[in-house]
């Protein structure tokens, strides 16, 4: 059932929860449930833009993460889990893809014998420039609905209502 052109799935679940239940708070339900979908849908996009470069978002988020830390391009791997966005009981299995791939290497922390650090290799440094240069592309195509103020507004209300949300996020606990 494909739904008006200023309509969406939820203006219609909306409704009916309208009909069935009057008492609820609609607004926050309707606000909400955008929100997940919306997030669902952008993530799936992302996802499958990111396949195009054969790269997972996984992969992605660590050569993001190793690129934005600046020379040398090292994290130790506490360090890399703390600094992607999605958590992952499988980062050491996903290191060990990366490095069998030459995208980075393993290399003895100078500061701490007992651990080593995340290093980018050069092939992995050009990826992921080249990958973070398609994945702004592709986020900035998917938000065209919306003005550069529309944008910005939206952005900074987004990042209010993360900040309060922060606190009940689950804790990360690194596997490696």
């Amino acid at each position: 059932m494909s739904e008006a052109p200023d309509r969406d799935l939820v203006d219609r679940i909306v409704e009916e929860w309208l009909r069935e239940r009057p008492d609820l708070d609609h607004a926050t339900l309707g606000t909400v449930a955008r929100l997940l979908r919306i997030a669902e849908i952008l993530n799936a996009e992302l996802v499958r833009r990111l396949e195009r470069l054969e790269l997972s978002i996984g992969w992605f988020e660590v050569l993001a993460a190793l690129r934005r830390s600046g020379a040398p391009y090292q994290l130790t791997p506490t360090e890399l889990l703390s600094s992607v966005l999605r958590t992952s009981g499988a980062m050491t299995s996903r290191l060990d893809g990366m490095e069998h791939a030459g995208l980075i290497t393993r290399v003895q922390n100078p500061g701490d014998r007992r651990s080593v650090l995340v290093e980018l290799t050069q092939r992995g440094r050009t990826l992921a420039d080249r990958a973070i240069t398609v994945h702004v592309a592709n986020e900035r195509a998917l938000i065209e609905a919306l003005s550069g103020d529309e944008q910005e507004e939206f952005g900074q209300l987004l990042a209010r209502l993360l900040r309060s949300l922060e606190p009940l996020a689950t804790p990360r606990r690194p596997r490696d």
